[in-house]
């Protein structure tokens, strides 16, 4: 049986990777910085990272480990996890494991964004602590994928799901609608309605990884639904589904946030003719994450 390590594996990311995997009757052995139910230790450390690879011998690894904390404080944090793991991992499996194929996460917010649609041929930018960490860890990709490695990259846009936790804006929105549904006066701080991103179902996106993974022809894509709608319309769908009135009686704008955009959305072409297309739209997304 073929076996698959996943770091990350305790996100919303790892769970649905999972499944997938176990669908396509592959071992699944994922690690985690402190979750006991897995193995634990940390992606900086090069000797663990490169001991596990060595003993395990994988044919799929896919590094999903990362805070998706972007302010500057989380610099080394992100580094860490993000830049030294991918350059631990590349490495250990250019020493040990040469016929493994490597996933690397991306991310929307690592290029340059004037509103239009970001495709792989975008420019990047560093404009946050995070968005630096992910820029290194595709250039680090670049290199050893000269050297031979079969490495992929794909930058996810914003996707979501049940599993989310309340510092997500939309999952926050979803449980903050459930409790004013059951008579609970809830006040949701808003930074900005009007920006506009994807509402992406997390599950779609790892179909999306794993058929990137399993072809020849392309090494990076850009994962996304290439449709955009405003916080707003999330707002408004999720108070329709749960039959909520005057819903934005209950939001509160947050006058002192400044979004980073005012709109990010994908062109998905190039993962679009690999044959993927997402399943799950933004209102079934939606009545997903207001039933858990």
């Amino acid at each position: 049986m073929a076996r698959a390590l996943v770091f990350g594996i305790t996100g919303q990311d790892g769970f649905y990777l999972t499944q997938i995997l176990e669908r396509e009757h592959i071992e699944v052995i994922g690690v985690s910085r402190n979750n006991e139910e897995f193995i634990t230790g940390n992606l900086s450390d090069f000797t663990f990272v490169e001991n596990l690879i060595k003993e395990i011998q994988p044919e799929y690894i896919f590094h999903l480990a990362a805070n998706s904390v972007t302010h500057h404080n989380a610099l080394f944090e992100n580094y860490e996890s993000i830049s030294t793991g991918t350059l631990n991992i590349l490495e250990s499996v250019y020493r040990n494991n040469l016929h493994c194929k490597v996933f690397i996460s991306g991310s929307a917010i690592q290029f340059k964004n004037e509103g239009g649609p970001i495709n792989e041929e975008t420019d990047f930018e560093a404009s946050s602590a995070y968005s630096l960490a992910r820029i290194q860890s595709v250039y680090t990709a670049r290199y050893y994928r000269k050297l031979g490695l079969q490495v992929y990259v794909g930058y996810f846009f914003n996707h979501d799901s049940p599993l989310r936790n309340e510092h997500h804006i939309n999952k926050k929105i979803t449980n903050a609608i459930n409790k004013i549904k059951s008579g609970i006066s809830e006040t949701v701080e808003i930074g900005d309605l009007d920006a506009e991103k994807e509402f992406n179902f997390a599950g779609d996106m790892m179909e999306a990884v794993w058929v990137l993974v399993n072809q020849d022809s392309v090494t990076e894509a850009v994962l996304g639904s290439g449709k955009s709608y405003p916080v707003k319309d999330w707002i408004k769908i999720c108070a329709e589904i749960t039959g909520v009135e005057d819903v934005f009686n209950y939001i509160k704008k947050n006058e002192s946030y400044k979004s980073p955009y005012k709109k990010l959305v994908s062109d998905p072409t190039k993962i679009k003719n690999l044959g993927w297309k997402p399943k799950v739209n933004m209102k079934q997304l939606a009545e997903l994450m207001l039933k858990n």
